[in-house]
């Protein structure tokens, strides 16, 4: 489809420099050919980088960002002046519907709860097919009830916090460190349906609209980093513990939500109820979670709430890397860096801890 508006692209790019004036491109824009490859609300968008932007050219690969839905930093460039006079939100939002189907509203719902710019969210509700499905936390969500009822089956209980499966070959244990799979696969693990159901719902309310949004291979990455950050933490703040659960990926989850919401929650819909709501899950989990361990201390071995914190620090830092980043700024990229340092360096330490400090 792009090798089709090349050659009328080039029509216009009389000097063969990749851009073309934006007289020429608003011409370009009438092209039958290129209207009847273009939907509605690409339209709009193109429409506001013709009114509002102050560069005097469009290249082709903005062009092409644009119609390709890539917007990171060509969206950006389309919708930058978007606050200025005012105009650029009734262009794009005048005689704009909104949909009737259930997915379209659920589409539609999602966008409002993740996305901070109208324009944002119209885009996105235009475009998002579900194709492909967001799959990682489905997979993982189906993994860990999977495991949960196979061994309440082979210990022939469930209880609120049991059974614990302190043999199994996935829970992380401080005398099997070299065993590097528990660094990770300690996910799986829960202790008890009270903590398989709070880490099953927010891995559902929270990670998949936000897999839906941002896809599969970031959200991973998160969850991931979560996960590991979970395990490495404990094994240098609290060595003596077992680690069981999805905490670690479930709070990397919360806490990159909850910076997009910090951020802009003037912004959103319901923000203030949205990043209270966020706050008092969290905390209440967090401090059932202490005060579990610490009340109940016949309990051997212990097992942490380390990976929680260490969890949301991971997504803190790991969001700010790997998610789309809709309203790029210029000091947003010194961000960029910290946060990636931050982890990075984190994690070197904790790795190094473990081969030299036992």
């Amino acid at each position: 489809l792009f090798q089709r508006w090349k050659p009328l692209f080039d029509q216009y790019d009389y000097k063969g420099r990749g851009e073309i004036n934006v007289e020429d491109f608003q011409r370009l824009l009438c092209h039958p050919r290129l209207k009847a490859d273009m939907d509605c609300h690409t339209l709009d968008i193109l429409e506001i980088k013709i009114r509002e932007s102050c560069k005097p050219t469009v290249t082709y690969q903005e062009f092409i960002n644009i119609m390709s839905n890539r917007r990171n930093p060509s969206f950006r460039l389309a919708v930058e002046s978007r606050d200025k006079e005012g105009l650029s939100s009734n262009v794009c939002l005048q005689n704009r519907s909104y949909p009737t189907s259930c997915f379209g509203k659920m589409v539609r719902k999602v966008a409002n709860d993740f996305l901070t710019d109208e324009i944002d969210r119209q885009y996105y509700s235009d475009r998002y097919t579900c194709c492909p499905p967001p799959l990682f936390l489905p997979l993982i969500t189906v993994i860990e009830v999977g495991c949960f009822i196979y061994y309440c089956l082979e210990a022939g209980e469930i209880g609120p916090n049991s059974p614990l499966p302190l043999n199994s070959i996935f829970i992380y244990r401080p005398d099997r460190r070299l065993e590097l799979w528990r660094f990770f696969l300690y996910t799986f693990i829960h202790a008890g349906y009270i903590h398989l159901m709070f880490n099953m719902i927010v891995q559902i309310a929270v990670g998949i609209p936000l897999e839906m949004v941002h896809g599969s291979c970031r959200v991973g990455i998160i969850y991931l980093a979560g996960v590991l950050a979970g395990s490495l933490g404990t094994s240098v703040f609290d060595i003596d513990v077992f680690l069981v659960g999805a905490s670690g990926g479930v709070y990397a989850l919360l806490a990159a939500h909850l910076a997009n919401v910090l951020l802009n929650y003037s912004h959103m819909e319901l923000g203030l109820l949205k990043l209270a709501g966020i706050f008092i899950i969290a905390s209440a989990d967090v401090g059932f979670a202490i005060w579990d361990r610490y009340t109940h201390k016949d309990t051997n071995p212990p097992v942490g709430y380390t990976a929680h914190l260490m969890g949301a620090l991971a997504g803190l830092t790991i969001g700010l890397v790997v998610l789309k980043n809709f309203e790029q700024k210029l000091h947003e990229q010194y961000v960029w860096w910290i946060a990636l340092a931050v982890y990075l360096g984190c994690a070197v330490f904790a790795v190094f801890w473990n081969i030299f400090y036992y």
